[in-house]
């Protein structure tokens, strides 16, 4: 769908981060890396956990950053900045799916000292609802919302990583996940049930997180595209 003038006039006026990727659009490299600086840890931790591969998240960052750097001379603001830069990172993040399976890997959870991903404990735990009921150290904290998020189906995992942890609202979300709002929050009604389904039992009386993936509709791989391609 064409960008009329007045939408990127919109976002252009209302995005300081829009106004630094039209100044790399003009093949600015200051501009850029200050995007970079920006955004480098939220892009690196969101495909840590949308590809459960904190190993090669930041190969993907890079990746991520490369289309975006290819793409600036056909860049035109029809969203905020990290909109458009998050559905580049969810197309990353489902090429990476996609290989995996192909090559049928095996993945491992990370390492308990592992803490690449660490800030989306809270997000997580928020998304579920529950409170703990009694005293919880980080790294079983950690590892019990790592296998949680695990538990999602890769639909389901992103949409909650974007409401959560980079605090996008419904309609942000089905964007860059080309969704409609509706879809997007009974999306995040069954993640949430879910996460608290999923840690539950821990949160209250200490038992292994069970990590296993649902067979819901949600379980599948993420789409081919999420959103417009750049």
């Amino acid at each position: 769908m064409a960008i009329t003038e007045s939408t990127a006039e919109r976002y252009t006026l209302a995005d300081p981060d829009v106004r630094l990727m039209l100044l790399v659009r003009d093949d600015d490299a200051q501009a850029f890396e200050e995007l970079m600086l920006r955004y480098q840890n939220r892009v690196v931790s969101l495909l840590a956990h949308l590809t459960g591969q904190p190993d090669i998240a930041e190969d993907l960052a890079q990746d991520v950053f490369l289309r975006v750097y290819r793409a600036r001379k056909r860049y035109v603001p029809g969203a905020k900045f990290s909109t458009w830069l998050f559905t580049i990172a969810g197309n990353v993040a489902a090429n990476a799916l996609r290989t995996r399976a192909r090559r049928h890997e095996v993945h491992l959870p990370p390492a308990a000292g592992d803490t690449t991903t660490l800030p989306i404990e809270a997000a997580a735990v928020a998304a579920s609802g529950l409170m703990p009921t009694r005293q919880l150290d980080k790294a079983e904290l950690r590892d019990a919302v790592r296998r949680a998020i695990a538990s999602l189906g890769d639909r389901q995992r992103m949409a909650v990583l974007l409401s959560k942890f980079e605090h996008f609202n419904y309609a942000e979300i089905g964007e860059i996940m080309n969704l409609s709002p509706e879809a997007v929050k009974s999306l995040l009604s069954r993640a949430r049930c879910r996460l608290r389904e999923v840690l539950e039992p821990y949160m209250k009386q200490g038992s292994r997180v069970d990590g296993r993936e649902p067979e819901t509709a949600d379980s599948g791989p993420l789409p081919s595209t999420l959103g417009p391609r750049p």
